[in-house]
């Protein structure tokens, strides 16, 4: 049995935290708001009433929500009060800048740090069946290896600096916000001509195009559903930005950067923001 704290119980990490409970694994949980806990709890989970508690208890999987919440959770008298030992497995989509901020304040308290950033929905994490993207010390992720297994079918090792996960996390949801952006458009071009989205959707998921982001939401585009949403659009939106300011930082311009820009900020506009983001294909069906 692995003893594991988990920081933030959103939909990501109420599954973690699910399936380690669920394959006998101890969890301590905390989170600024209570509820989640509470569920948790009910379960059996351990309450931790601060992040240093949860330090205390093992090593901490966090899962918030952006850069600012990452560094108020973790902020320097939490890291200066973790204790010896003490661990930090950052798994939150952040960006590369707060990357290199989070591991080096690390470095400085003497807290063992690494970027685990992961591939999946919620149900995959539950399933324990997530990618996991590693970065930073390679006996410490060894280390971690037996919790890694259990929340996910492989761990992906990449580069020694933390921060470099977070950049492959961030060019991973690119690439998957390209293909919704073609689907989107494909779709729509089809449709305009008399074509059933579904019959489409078929044909090019067991042909040119098969695999989980062309079959996952091209199914939700297909059928115009996009509640409940599995990553909000308003999260498509935000990682859009993570990857122009890591693009920025290295002299490098994305083309069509400003048209996915254009088409999350309208989705957002018509009332999209908390649904699926393969809702962005309404933009141009509305248009």
């Amino acid at each position: 049995m692995v003893q594991v704290s988990i920081a933030g119980l959103g939909n990501m990490g109420k599954g973690m935290a699910r399936r380690l409970l669920a394959e006998g694994h101890g969890v301590t949980v905390w989170n600024r708001s209570p509820a989640a806990v509470d569920e948790l709890v009910a379960v059996g989970a351990e309450r931790a009433e601060s992040v240093t508690d949860l330090f205390a208890a093992g090593p901490v999987l966090s899962l918030l929500a952006e850069d600012a919440a990452v560094a108020a959770v973790f902020d320097d008298s939490v890291l200066a009060g973790a204790g010896p030992n003490a661990v930090h497995i950052n798994m939150s989509t952040i960006s590369v800048d707060a990357g290199r901020a989070m591991a080096e304040r690390h470095k400085a308290a003497g807290v063992g740090y690494l970027s685990v950033p992961v591939l999946g929905r919620p149900a995959v994490a539950e399933a324990g069946q997530l990618s996991l993207l590693a970065a930073g010390d390679s006996a410490l992720i060894d280390s971690l290896e037996p919790v890694f297994s259990v929340l996910g079918r492989r761990t992906w090792r990449f580069c020694e600096h933390p921060w470099q996960a977070n950049a492959v996390k961030i060019t991973v949801n690119l690439l998957i916000i390209h293909a919704l952006e073609a689907m989107a458009e494909g779709f729509t071009l089809a449709e305009r001509h008399g074509v059933d989205a579904h019959q489409l959707h078929s044909l090019i998921t067991e042909t040119v195009l098969p695999g989980p982001v062309y079959q996952g939401y091209g199914e939700e585009m297909a059928d115009r559903e996009y509640l409940p949403a599995g990553f909000r659009t308003t999260l498509g939106n935000k990682d859009l930005g993570l990857a122009q300011a890591a693009a920025d930082s290295v002299g490098l311009e994305l083309p069509a950067m400003s048209a996915l820009r254009q088409t999350f900020l309208t989705a957002i506009d018509l009332g999209m923001a908390d649904h699926d983001w393969a809702s962005i294909a309404e933009v141009l069906r509305r248009a």
